[in-house]
């Protein structure tokens, strides 16, 4: 015989409402095809609302300093912005550290990768991150002019750079 005792009839319906929370929770996350959501940009350099950012494709990506594939990102994004500013693309990166400086000793670090053409924003509470339903670190999320996201693209390593590059450039191309 069992030493473990069936759960109480309050204790099961506990159970089974965390997990339809958690299941509920999983199926927030934004995905292509979805209008991305207007989240509130603190301390941007190009914007207060994404949504002042329509008419143009913009590269969503949610970042941290602790984030080891943030620091590979960084480069890339950078060379992106350059690349196809012209055509209407802002890449938008937005840090969710809890403490600013944090975010301010990474950037520093990484002035050689020209982070000054990147638009930026510092959302220490993670409301953006929450509203998008983020779940991994990093995400992008390409939205187009019309404010849905084209796709999502989770983690970064080197060997995403081409694939991202070429949907990048598919999207900035269609009418």
């Amino acid at each position: 015989m069992s030493n473990v005792q069936a759960p109480k009839s309050g204790h099961r319906r506990l159970v089974l409402a965390s997990a339809l929370l958690c299941c509920a929770a999983n199926s927030w996350a934004v995905v292509a095809g979805q209008v991305a959501p207007d989240v509130d940009l603190p301390s941007s350099t190009v914007a207060a609302k994404l949504s002042e950012l329509k008419g143009k494709f913009v590269y969503v990506d949610f970042w941290a300093s602790w984030c080891g594939p943030c620091k590979l990102s960084y480069p890339w994004m950078a060379a992106m912005q350059r690349q196809y500013a012209a055509r209407g693309l802002q890449v938008l990166a937005i840090n969710v550290d809890a403490k600013r400086a944090d975010a301010d000793k990474f950037l520093a670090s990484h002035a050689a990768a020209n982070l000054p053409t990147l638009g930026l924003a510092f959302d220490a509470r993670g409301e953006s991150a929450k509203q998008f339903g983020l779940k991994v670190m990093p995400t992008s999320y390409l939205v187009g002019r019309d404010g849905k996201v084209i796709f999502v693209h989770t983690g970064f390593r080197l060997e995403d750079r081409a694939e991202l590059e070429a949907k990048l450039a598919a999207a900035l191309a269609a009418p």
